[in-house]
């Protein structure tokens, strides 16, 4: 039962990543993938669903599919925006709460904290 969990959240996971990807990357796929892969990671769709509207086989949509995953990853890999993101996010997410810190405190080594986050921010961009 523990491995049958732990088969689903890993499942789970790669759906969430891969829809992280194609959100960042999805725009640079040809429409005949992209519409695939939004099919099968994001509409939830069957293989051979997504095979059976598409005119073509189950395989053929299988492989698509992977393609269209790697060729995701690949553009990560090579621009990082995913992760610069996430970078950005916990930096935000820090400065806000120094804020919130320094509105009860006027504590001035807090205030150069935001100015040192907000221009690694600043440097990211």
């Amino acid at each position: 039962m523990q491995e049958e969990k732990q088969k689903n959240t890993d499942a789970l996971s790669q759906i969430v990543e891969m829809s992280l990807l194609y959100d960042f990357y999805g725009g640079l796929l040809k429409e005949h993938k992209r519409s695939i892969f939004e099919d099968y990671v994001l509409n939830d769709y069957s293989l051979s669903e997504i095979a059976a509207e598409q005119g073509m086989s189950r395989q053929g949509v299988h492989d698509i599919v992977k393609r269209c995953s790697k060729e995701l990853e690949h553009y990560e890999e090579t621009l990082h925006l995913i992760e610069k993101f996430h970078k950005t996010k916990e930096h935000v997410n820090q400065i806000h709460q120094i804020a919130m810190e320094v509105r009860e405190t006027k504590d001035v080594e807090q205030i150069a904290k935001i100015e040192t986050l907000s221009n690694c921010i600043l440097d990211m961009l």
